[in-house]
């Protein structure tokens, strides 16, 4: 019996929803345009939430910022779930490749006692901040709206989570869990860690959310990053015998670029849609920065010693520069 084999070529009835040809046209569209456009909740909510009467489950009103279209936030990152997972799957392969190349040739152990303790001193701490850090983008993801900026919130949010257990893991590895109590009796009690702690403390009741979005993910993350793990961690550190924790802390500085690339399209797209956000963002922004570089001044200082101040001034001039090429006014 003789079989032929043939290709047929199958026209599909439609090429997507109805709710992206509306916005794109009638064609086929990404994963990330069929996750992330137009499924924001908005109708048949039934009841006002009791603790927010105010507002209706998922409200635009719930921050003084306005869009004409909060689906203008788009994420350059395009990130949906399964973009977003992959992407963080191949990082934790790399981290992973450092932590087990870091112990197996011993490189911690290339510092010396002061060293190592000033190490410590600084980065177990921040366990805690990036777990405040964690709760602001889970708030965010809550009271945001539309999936465009909900859904990275959410992500970020995870991030967060997994920089405390990085951090975490470095502290078992230069200690023991001894190391991981002392990091959270400093953020408790510490003076150099009180106004970083208070802070933090005071975003996590920030209600207008996407003022905690500029809060928290622009100010106080473009200002420590940079300072803790570009200028501690990869400089002083590295030519003091600390080219290991600056190899496992890389999925930070990694981390932190790559979500530059959203947060500074969020924060130029608001601010170009009027004059009135752009106001309000260049304020936010400019109260935070003056509260964020107060509470990192201590923490510089014993992170980075005489040199602290400039460095530090060094970090907020770039941060200047990053706003003003956002459209702020600072």
């Amino acid at each position: 019996m003789q079989i032929d084999l043939r290709t047929v070529s199958i026209k599909p009835l439609r090429n997507t929803f109805d709710h992206l040809v509306r916005r794109f046209g009638d064609k086929p569209a990404s994963r990330y345009q069929e996750g992330s456009y137009d499924i924001q909740a908005d109708t048949n909510l039934q009841y006002r939430p009791s603790w927010d009467p105010e507002h209706e489950l998922h409200d635009a009103g719930r921050t003084a910022i306005v869009m004409s279209d909060w689906y203008a936030l788009k994420d350059p990152r395009q990130f949906y779930y399964g973009a977003y997972t992959l992407a963080r799957a191949r990082q934790q392969e790399a981290a992973e490749a450092s932590f087990t190349f870091v112990e197996s040739r011993a490189l911690l152990d290339q510092m010396d006692a002061a060293t190592r303790s000033r190490a410590l001193a600084v980065l177990m701490p921040l366990r805690h901040a990036a777990w405040g850090a964690n709760m602001n983008n889970t708030s965010m993801c809550a009271d945001g709206y539309g999936t465009l900026i909900t859904q990275p919130c959410m992500y970020h949010a995870m991030d967060n989570l997994g920089v405390a257990q990085y951090l975490t893991r470095l502290g078992l590895l230069l200690g023991d869990a001894a190391t991981l109590e002392a990091g959270r009796e400093a953020w408790l009690n510490d003076a150099a860690w009180q106004p970083l702690r208070r802070l933090v403390e005071k975003t996590l009741v920030t209600r207008d959310w996407f003022e905690l979005f500029v809060a928290q993910n622009f100010v106080l993350d473009g200002l420590l990053y940079p300072l803790i793990y570009g200028q501690f961690v990869d400089k002083h550190l590295n030519a003091h015998g600390g080219a290991g924790v600056s190899m496992l802390t890389a999925f930070m500085s990694e981390w932190h670029d790559e979500t530059r690339r959203w947060i500074d399209a969020v924060l130029k797209t608001a601010a170009a849609e009027s004059a009135a956000n752009q106001a309000l963002l260049s304020d936010w922004t400019r109260q935070w920065r003056g509260r964020a570089a107060e509470a990192l001044s201590p923490i510089a200082q014993q992170a980075l010693g005489a040199s602290a101040a400039e460095v530090l001034a060094t970090v907020e001039q770039s941060f200047n520069d990053r706003a003003a090429k956002l459209g702020l006014t600072l």
